[in-house]
């Protein structure tokens, strides 16, 4: 198998690349940053309104977005300026979503 080969990004008409911290997610960098801040605004949208929140997504994106965000600042080469505005302005939404979770009562869902 070849481990070198590009692949390319899961959303319909997108060819762009999958960067390497992002196999997993199989999302080019700028869809990832689009899900981040979806998934970011939703959560801190739910915690304001005082909905229950998922463990799962509040770990991820918590620990894991911080962990891969600040991965592929490291890792990827040089990324457009709009890309790296974008991975950080997204550190700042999970930096102030963090803060929000810490000083506020945030009911999580308890699996059962």
């Amino acid at each position: 198998m070849n481990t070198n080969a590009q692949e390319s990004c899961q959303r319909a008409t997108c060819g762009n690349a999958v960067p390497a911290a992002l196999r997993g997610e199989r999302l080019c960098l700028d869809h990832f940053l689009d899900e981040g801040f979806h998934r970011a605004h939703y959560t801190l949208d739910r915690c304001r309104n005082g909905r229950v929140l998922k463990s799962g997504d509040v770990e991820w994106l918590l620990a894991d977005a911080l962990a891969i965000v600040q991965n592929l600042e490291e890792q990827a080469g040089e990324p457009h300026p709009e890309q790296r505005d974008r991975m950080l302005e997204l550190l700042l939404v999970l930096a102030n979503l963090h803060e929000y979770v810490a000083r506020h009562a945030v009911r999580l869902d308890q699996p059962a």
